[in-house]
């Protein structure tokens, strides 16, 4: 019994030790350092922050490369490049891990085909993990492979495209997979995607690179892979891109 007490009362102590905490001096939960470093947010939202890597400025493609380190042959007009179809992927000449990521994309105003075959392309996080890119505005598809879905493995909260030949936003957060020096996995890739500012996917775990037949699966690689935009034969076109490194 008197054990019993004494608990009982250690533990009231304890309650109106914490109670006179919250009552007394604020400054002891205050937190002032480190200060965070200071980033001016564009003007509007076609501005980059002030911290980010504009990878595409509309003007050149100083940042990209194209197939197997040769000339860039999609087609650069009104501050937009777009894909020419059968000239191959580019890919960015720098790699890039962690990242904050913003792309507007377009499909072809005219439509031709259907379903996978209309407005079609990806962007490849790490040269491996698909975002697809289509034109999903009335037309059916598979889910795991419309617009915004993580291509074949993910499919997208809710269908947010615009129509065919009106501009698009992708804002995504890409945290990378972690591997062991022996090359196991120790952590998935994980994306949160906005489309045209409407939450789509949300922080996410990828099952592993993208693949068109058979089952995602990781293959080890390094911290920093480069981002690569696809062509898939549409004239689908890109601007504003820019990326911020985490």
């Amino acid at each position: 019994m008197k054990k019993f007490l004494l608990i009982s009362l250690l533990i009231i102590g304890f309650v109106c030790s914490f109670a006179q905490g919250r009552k007394g001096d604020p400054k002891l939960t205050e937190a002032w350092d480190p200060v965070p470093a200071i980033v001016s947010p564009g003007k509007t939202s076609q501005d980059a922050p002030s911290d980010a890597i504009v990878l595409f400025n509309g003007r050149d493609f100083n940042a990209w490369t194209g197939k197997d380190g040769k000339k860039i042959e999609w087609m650069l007009e009104e501050g937009a490049m777009t894909v020419k179809g059968g000239t191959g992927e580019i890919t960015t000449r720098q790699g890039f891990g962690d990242c904050q990521l913003h792309i507007e994309w377009r499909t072809p105003a005219v439509v031709k085909g259907e379903g996978q075959g209309r407005g079609n392309s990806g962007i490849f996080l790490m040269g491996q993990y698909e975002l697809q890119v289509l034109d999903s505005y009335n037309n059916k598809t598979y889910s795991n492979g419309q617009a915004a879905s993580i291509y074949k493995q993910l499919i997208p909260l809710v269908n947010a495209s615009r129509g065919p030949g009106e501009w698009q936003i992708y804002d995504i957060i890409f945290i990378a997979p972690r591997f062991a020096p022996d090359g196991r996995l120790q952590s998935q890739a994980r994306i949160t995607v906005l489309h045209n500012g409407v939450l789509v996917q949300n922080n996410v775990a990828l099952w592993g690179g993208s693949e068109y037949i058979g089952i995602p699966d990781y293959t080890p690689h390094s911290m920093k892979e480069s981002l690569m935009l696809q062509d898939h034969g549409d004239a689908v076109s890109f601007r504003n891109i820019w990326i911020r490194e985490l």
